[in-house]
């Protein structure tokens, strides 16, 4: 998805007050590479892989691959476990009170519900067409998949593991994140906008343009302060109050963002892109960011997960063999994943 130097992070306790607000001092930098580790081949040879989930309560990573979820030790990149026989994976949400995980198999148009012991599947829930983004809501205590092809979200009930709404999005939904209290947030990649859901009454209440930001893909939220994170394809990181739909602020960025993170313990934004561009931003308060630092990662690099103890970041790739040459009927060829090489970067202080 979407060589600068590196200095070690100054531990700083000040705190500003700004607009009654308390926001802590961001660290000066250096986040770098602190381990690797080869995840092995995907099964049938072919190297995909789109949302990583980490578990804090057990430090599992749940990394999709291809046709296989595979499932990480997190302190120490163990495979510990995989869940296989799945035809294109994109995301995983957990349930632990239910010690349920459920995965959106986009290949298969369904949700698969396995155990988070046993990593067995248990049960294959029909949805729209081509889940990407899944989440769980715990206002609603739902599921909720975006799909893709159907343009529609579907509403799973985690406890019967029914479809018990079908919403229509108006667009291509992509990355969405709930606030907690009963709201939705999703970006319609197609539409070049965000829509709002109550996920009480399974109904969209706003659209709001994200313009200068364009196809947007990665989503995350500052939950406390009400702001929303929006990486676009077209190099634009959008902040926009998730009350109000306004831009409040954007940041250029590298090409291919698949991944945003926002950590409320240290305001820090994370944006990972496909360019290998790390970029770190922090929130001097709600309606003005900044840069941090903009670390070298690898290429390919735009998918990652956070631990919130140790604030390491994990992001996967592999190596790419050079895009061919444009064609006719491929104008955009793009690097191709090599087999055997898909493999975890560690990054921290």
């Amino acid at each position: 998805m979407k060589s600068f130097s590196l200095y070690r992070t100054v531990a700083c306790g000040v705190l500003l007050a700004i607009g009654g607000l308390a926001f802590a001092r961001a660290p000066e930098g250096g986040y770098h590479l602190l381990k690797k580790y080869d995840l092995g081949a995907a099964p049938g040879g072919k190297e995909y892989w789109d949302y990583i989930t980490f578990d804090p309560g057990t430090h599992r990573l749940y990394i999709s691959h291809n046709t296989e979820i595979k499932v990480v030790d997190a302190d120490n990149g163990t495979v510990v476990g995989s869940i296989p026989d799945l035809k294109r994976v994109h995301g995983i949400a957990l349930v632990s009170d239910l010690g349920r995980g459920f995965i959106s198999d986009g290949g298969a148009d369904e949700a698969l519900v396995f155990d988070l012991k046993t990593l067995k599947v248990t049960n294959h829930i029909k949805t729209g067409g081509n889940p990407d983004c899944i989440i769980y809501d715990p206002a609603s205590k739902h599921i909720f998949t975006m799909n893709g092809k159907s343009n529609d979200a579907s509403v799973i009930d985690p406890s019967s593991l029914t479809v018990v709404a079908t919403i229509p999005m108006s667009g291509r939904p992509e990355y969405a994140v709930a606030d907690g209290k009963g709201m939705i947030y999703d970006n319609i990649e197609d539409k070049n906008e965000v829509v709002a859901l109550d996920s009480r009454t399974n109904t969209v209440k706003a659209h709001w343009p994200i313009a200068p930001a364009e196809e947007a893909t990665a989503m995350d939220m500052d939950v406390q302060h009400r702001r929303l994170f929006i990486g676009g394809r077209n190099k634009v990181l959008a902040i926009m109050d998730a009350d109000t739909g306004k831009v409040v602020q954007t940041f250029p960025i590298g090409s291919g963002v698949d991944t945003n993170i926002y950590e409320p313990e240290t305001g820090l934004l994370f944006t990972a892109t496909r360019e290998g561009i790390l970029h770190i931003f922090h929130e001097d308060s709600p309606d003005k960011f900044s840069v941090v630092e903009t670390v070298t990662t690898e290429f390919g690099a735009r998918n990652m997960a956070l631990d919130p103890k140790t604030h390491k970041l994990f992001i996967d790739t592999a190596d790419f063999t050079p895009a061919a040459a444009p064609t006719a009927d491929q104008p955009k060829a793009q690097p191709t994943p090599i087999s055997g090489t898909f493999r975890l970067l560690v990054y921290g202080h």
